[in-house]
């Protein structure tokens, strides 16, 4: 079962998920990554897709012309868990 992360898993989410912050009154990790022009930020979108697809957690986000804005959240659990840590671990993965 999926639980919140604990303050110990939260207090090292900066080193866990680096590029990744915490939303301001909510308990969400969100991250914005901008490129070079549309077709690039698209291409991105669907390995994400792919990805979030395979670990069954998908995330909130939107697509402006070159900027992708991307927020994780569990909402089973009413806020972030590991399948939020894992899911931007993934992310982070396809853009280094």
């Amino acid at each position: 079962m999926t639980s919140k992360l604990t303050a110990e898993e939260r207090a090292g989410l900066a080193e866990a998920v680096p590029g990744w912050t915490l939303v301001e009154g909510r308990d969400a990790l969100h991250r914005r990554i901008v490129f070079a022009d549309f077709s690039h930020a698209w291409g991105f979108m669907s390995r994400v897709a792919l990805l979030a697809e395979a670990q069954g957690h998908h995330p909130e986000w939107s697509n402006v012309w070159n900027k992708v804005d991307i927020t994780l959240s569990t909402h089973d659990v009413g806020g972030l868990s590991e399948k939020d840590v894992a899911l931007a671990r993934a992310i982070n993965g396809l853009h280094s």
